[in-house]
């Protein structure tokens, strides 16, 4: 796209994609973690709604189960979600790596930013979600919110079997962040990352440093915590009820 046809910040159409198609057995046996009901209504919904929730998102993309896309369609269908978005559910891969990018394939080409949500991050604050976008409208090819770490950090190295695991170094926390969700990205520069990066990654912002890309960090939000194992999903429950109980829905 030449700079004359580029869409000005202010025009550049937003869309999210969240990959769901994990099982999530750190929550145990049962359905896939993002279909664990939180609240009465599945995480997934509460993501979706997260995302959905910003104005300047018009498109969410959920990458389903590669057998469950049906199921997941019917599960958006049956929630109410804002009217001036638009859903698709598109089938995912093997790794989540690969279901980012059928997510990314999925999207029209008027869309130039690019959220990819967690849909273990149920609870993530508008005001998130608007800060990464508007960190990326401001010219950031790949942004991350993050918050400082409360612990001291600790890298060891590796031990035999049973065997206590060495400490090798302390970090320096002040200089440490713990990194959530959504990230934020220019589209061609996220597409380039997934067609050149072939490692097994944790997050989509590491795949844009991997190319040389800069990535920023703007504030994250406590409750924008990823709800991975039993306790998680207590504490989610609280956050929801407190919600609404000051929201009064």
């Amino acid at each position: 796209m030449s700079d004359e046809s580029r869409p000005t910040p202010a025009q550049a159409r937003t869309a999210a994609v969240i990959p769901a198609a994990g099982r999530g057995v750190r929550l145990g046996p049962g359905a896939p973690k993002a279909l664990r009901a939180l609240g009465g209504t599945p995480m997934l919904i509460h993501a979706v709604r997260a995302m959905a929730a910003s104005r300047a998102v018009s498109l969410v993309v959920v990458v389903a189960p590669p057998d469950g896309a049906a199921e997941v369609k019917s599960l958006l269908d049956a929630h109410a979600l804002p009217d001036r978005t638009d859903f698709v559910v598109v089938p995912g891969g093997e790794s989540r790596q690969e279901s980012v990018h059928l997510g990314l394939d999925a999207l029209p080409p008027e869309y130039d930013i690019v959220l990819v949500h967690d849909a273990a991050r149920p609870l993530v604050p508008v005001d998130t979600v608007d800060a990464v976008i508007e960190a990326v409208r401001e010219g950031a090819v790949a942004v991350v919110p993050a918050l400082p770490l409360a612990d001291t950090v600790k890298e060891v190295g590796p031990a035999a079997e049973g065997a206590p695991e060495p400490v090798v170094a302390t970090p320096e926390r002040a200089r440490l962040r713990a990194v959530q969700t959504p990230q934020g990205f220019d589209r061609a520069t996220l597409v380039r990352a997934h067609e050149t990066v072939t490692d097994d990654v944790t997050d989509d912002a590491s795949m844009v440093e991997q190319l040389g890309g800069a990535v920023v960090v703007v504030p994250g939000h406590e409750e924008a915590f990823k709800v991975t194992r039993p306790l998680d999903l207590v504490l989610a429950e609280a956050v929801l009820a407190r919600r609404r109980l000051n929201d009064g829905f």
